[in-house]
């Protein structure tokens, strides 16, 4: 059966070449701690380290090297940030479209005396940028948002809330798991404090690799989450207050690095603009497409202009088991999509597509305009059954 692979927006699949090289290579040839040897090897293996870095700040316009902080997701990167920045009292806005990675934590700090309110969203998922100055309070700390939804592919103006920000004096803390690494993101220009990424989707890394970039005041505040060994300082049982060793506690996945420096490399040779012009072709073509079949049944979720949203496309499937939809596109067509919640109820309730969720097909850079028109054309007959 022929294999089509739609769920880049879960991961991205294939990864960059260059991935798994990197990876058994370091696995093969080089094995070593970092911080904890004095031999070449313990030495090579921190220059990669050190050259990710550098990538990750070349790539989202940032300046502060070892505010280049690595963890194993950026769902343990949103936890970090999330419980060692906010106290007590405090006060965020977040969108009424975020993922359960920032909901989630927020909810457990919320049982501790944070506050949040949520900006509301058109049923389109498009952020009311109007609405955010009156819902700033004297205690409201920061504004955090994803950058695109996860569930419907809109995309968040993170310029103009990064200049409200701004100009209240708000930080602003940006949830990058769907855009870095196929959309433009600059850290100063848009007033970004804190980034959070993972390697995984458009990064084109390996999973178990993500991080955040963090400014020296946000970093300064933040209490570690998780503290222990960094083979710096050992002879004091506290924890290092410089960077990156504040919050990089243990063993890092130096595997997970290595691969992603080879993601890296390969994105800065292709250009993410030429990624990102790709995705939204295949994009607009599956759009365009399925509404040529002028089906009722079929109900696109999110923005229609291409300028407003990535490559990520819900559909509701009216009067139909979107379950049972995304089932057939797999079992009777090799069709990989993802059905449901998508770790996003309340961006499920802002779209009108609680409780039962979407069929979510997410394009990649890999995927082509065959792989477009088999889908369409498996969605047809499947709904003519």
């Amino acid at each position: 059966m022929k294999r089509v692979y739609l769920d880049n927006g879960s991961t991205s699949f294939p990864k960059a070449p260059g991935v798994s090289d990197a990876v058994k290579n370091f696995m093969d040839n080089v094995g070593t701690n970092v911080n904890r040897g004095g031999y070449e090897e313990a030495y090579a293996a921190e220059d990669i380290i050190i050259e990710t870095r550098e990538k990750l700040c070349k790539l989202f316009h940032f300046d502060k090297l070892r505010n280049v902080i690595f963890t194993p997701s950026i769902t343990y990167s949103l936890n970090y940030i999330i419980k060692g920045y906010l106290r007590p009292g405090d006060h965020v806005l977040v969108s009424s479209m975020e993922h359960n990675a920032m909901m989630r934590p927020l909810q457990q700090v919320k049982q501790l005396g944070v506050e949040f309110d949520r900006i509301p969203c058109t049923r389109d998922g498009e952020l009311m940028v109007d609405k955010i100055e009156e819902m700033i309070r004297p205690n409201t700390k920061a504004i955090m948002m994803l950058h695109a939804s996860n569930v419907c592919g809109t995309v968040m103006p993170l310029q103009e809330v990064g200049d409200i920000c701004h100009k209240h004096n708000l930080k602003f803390i940006v949830d990058a798991a769907q855009t870095a690494g196929s959309f433009p993101i600059n850290i100063e220009q848009m007033h970004i404090d804190v980034l959070a990424f993972t390697g995984h989707k458009s990064l084109l890394g390996p999973q178990g690799i993500g991080g955040f970039l963090v400014s020296d005041e946000v970093a300064h505040e933040m209490i570690p989450l998780v503290t222990g060994g960094t083979g710096s300082v050992s002879d004091s049982e506290f924890q290092p207050e410089f960077m990156p060793d504040k919050f990089e506690s243990g063993t890092q996945n130096i595997p997970g690095i290595y691969g992603l420096r080879a993601a890296l490399c390969y994105l800065e040779e292709t250009g993410i603009e030429n990624i990102h012009a790709h995705e939204m072709e295949l994009c607009k073509a599956f759009i365009e497409k399925i509404d040529a079949l002028q089906n009722e049944k079929i109900r696109l979720v999110g923005v229609r202009d291409m300028n407003k949203r990535g490559p990520v496309v819900s559909f509701d499937f009216i009067g139909e088991d979107n379950a049972e939809v995304s089932f057939k596109l797999d079992s009777e067509y090799g069709i990989s999509t993802r059905c449901g919640m998508h770790c996003a109820p309340n961006a499920h309730k802002t779209l009108e597509t609680y409780p039962q969720g979407t069929v979510r097909f997410a394009f990649g850079f890999k995927n082509t305009m065959e792989d477009v028109d088999y889908a369409v054309q498996a969605i047809q007959k499947i709904l003519q059954k």
